[in-house]
């Protein structure tokens, strides 16, 4: 767990571009958000992979979107159920579910349907958050944090050896 934190440390003050560092959370909602064994998710993962995304940062959003699904389930259900049963999509929902792979993904579901189109609802918001936070970071608060007591706290820990020896 320290080393995910020591890399986490390493990826916002390191100088990648904060639209990478933000597109790898903006993934892992999409993933954590949705029921994990989706076909839909495997895709994505092979995006992550493919983008080049920072998997540390990536596998920490994850943990923290998979716990806030369990909250946002009835949500999503609520999303997915309301546009399933409009009418007006109807024949939208009828010839997606001709088309076998469409089938495959199961948006069909409630709960699937409801999990993506929110995510995709979160994902220009999230992203831009995120970018704009790392920036902020970057540009006001790091100087703040390593000579605050905390960050002169971390730099005697265990968790700073590991931060140092990551940056090499």
């Amino acid at each position: 767990m320290l080393t995910v934190l020591a890399k986490l440390l390493k990826v916002l003050n390191s100088d990648d571009n904060p639209a990478q560092i933000a597109a790898a959370v903006v993934l892992a909602a999409f993933i954590g958000l949705s029921p994990l064994l989706s076909v839909h998710n495997a895709l994505l993962l092979l995006l992550v992979l493919w983008l080049r995304v920072n998997l540390s940062l990536f596998l920490l959003s994850f943990l923290l979107f998979s716990g806030l699904a369990y909250a946002l389930d009835p949500l999503s259900h609520q999303l997915g159920l309301a546009l399933l049963q409009n009418a007006s999509l109807e024949p939208l929902w009828t010839a997606l579910y001709n088309i076998p792979l469409w089938r495959l993904l199961a948006f069909n579901n409630s709960l699937v349907l409801g999990s993506v189109a929110l995510s995709a609802l979160l994902a220009l918001p999230l992203f831009f958050a995120c970018v704009y936070a790392v920036r902020n970071y970057r540009e006001r608060l790091r100087e703040r944090v390593m000579n605050s007591r905390l960050g002169l706290m971390l730099k005697g820990s265990k968790l700073f050896g590991i931060y140092s020896s990551l940056n090499g």
